[in-house]
């Protein structure tokens, strides 16, 4: 038997010229946590937050739940991210957690979704999708980890920590998505301020910078 996908539809990212500085945009800062990596067979979502920046600045509008995985959490991740069985007991699953995050970036106006190895999180979120037989066109996303490699090229992807601290940008709770996206954030608007002295400041400039990223998430 073969299941077709259904469309959620959320307008996710709002068409703006290209010209448009991105100080006058509003950017997602989202991040999750799991029950491992192995996202496309049995690891699971566990939390989803996401935090948003614009005019450089990070604002006061946030969001986070933790989701049910109905399944065991592994002792390494409870101790990791501190999220127990307990914890996710009574929360949402994976779809509605989902969805509640659609309507969270809609209705801040966003422009872009933004995230530290963002292809992670978007494969996370594909497929707890996929597994409610649900599917969504991404919008356009943008990794740090882009912004830092035409910044200050280097062999070496590290981790969101050492890069918050080699640009000096506060920290957050680590491996907690509500602590690591606002990590994320605040580096991010150290990003986009570095970017500008480069003489980068639209969204074409961005959309230029990522552009290897976006592709790779055309799914």
């Amino acid at each position: 038997m073969f299941w077709k996908k259904q469309q959620l539809n959320y307008q996710l990212e709002k068409e703006v010229p290209l010209r448009t500085p991105f100080r006058d945009l509003t950017f997602t800062i989202f991040d999750t946590e799991a029950t491992g990596f192995a996202i496309s067979s049995h690891d699971r979502l566990i939390e989803l937050a996401a935090v948003q920046v614009s005019n450089l600045e990070v604002n006061s509008n946030y969001f986070q739940t933790y989701v049910n995985p109905q399944r065991s959490i592994p002792d390494d991740i409870i101790e990791l991210t501190g999220i127990t069985a307990e914890r996710v007991k009574h929360a949402p699953d994976s779809l509605e957690a989902i969805e509640q995050f659609f309507q969270f970036t809609e209705a801040g106006n966003s422009h872009a979704l933004v995230g530290h190895y963002v292809s992670f999180d978007m494969m996370v979120l594909k497929k707890e999708l996929q597994r409610h037989r649900y599917r969504f066109r991404p919008p356009l996303c943008i990794d740090t980890l882009d912004l830092i490699g035409y910044i200050s090229p280097s062999k070496d992807m590290r981790d969101l920590e050492t890069y918050a601290k080699q640009f000096g940008t506060r920290i957050y709770e680590r491996h907690q998505a509500l602590g690591d996206a606002m990590t994320t954030a605040h580096l991010f608007c150290e990003l986009l301020t570095m970017l500008e002295s480069y003489g980068k400041g639209t969204l074409a400039d961005l959309v230029d910078i990522s552009s290897m990223t976006q592709r790779a998430l055309q799914f």
